[in-house]
């Protein structure tokens, strides 16, 4: 019985940090809250820390850095995920975001940055310029966030 419990957990810790997230959404929208690094640090965590798969999103907001809209656009396999500019820019423009923070997951519970991901985020905000839309950071989550911004990477 002890095996179906251990088992089952995982889910339901996702399951929880899901929810919270969802909680926290609906109160910081339109609210001045993501302007707050550690704000954004802490529901990223909540979306993607309990992670099997590595997934990448994109946390829109408006010209004041207000948040709009979370999406997760790829997942992937336990260390890699397929990202296309082309779509995270549809996506930026479905939502009208002037601002976005890049997030990602690393289920190895590492944040370190890896060389593919300090060249993706350098596509990405080459993209996003040319549509006049501000890339303000990338956060690898894990055990820990890191944030590109913080490391100067952005």
């Amino acid at each position: 019985m002890q095996n179906l419990h251990q088992i089952n957990e995982p889910v339901a810790i996702h399951q929880v940090l899901e929810q919270a997230a969802s909680i926290l959404e609906s109160r910081i929208r339109g609210s001045e809250m993501f302007t707050n690094p550690e704000a954004v640090k802490n529901f990223l965590r909540f979306k993607l820390a309990a992670r099997e798969r590595e997934v990448f999103g994109v946390l829109l907001l408006d010209s004041q850095h207000r948040y709009i809209h979370f999406s997760e656009l790829f997942q992937g396999t336990i260390d890699a995920a397929a990202v296309y500019p082309r779509e995270v820019v549809k996506e930026v423009l479905q939502f009208n975001a002037a601002a976005v923070v890049l997030a990602h997951n690393h289920p190895s519970g590492v944040a370190e940055p890896s060389r593919a991901d300090i060249q993706l985020t350098n596509r990405l905000r080459d993209a996003l310029e040319l549509i006049d839309v501000r890339v303000l950071d990338h956060i690898v989550v894990g055990d820990t966030c890191v944030s590109f911004a913080d490391r100067g990477l952005i």
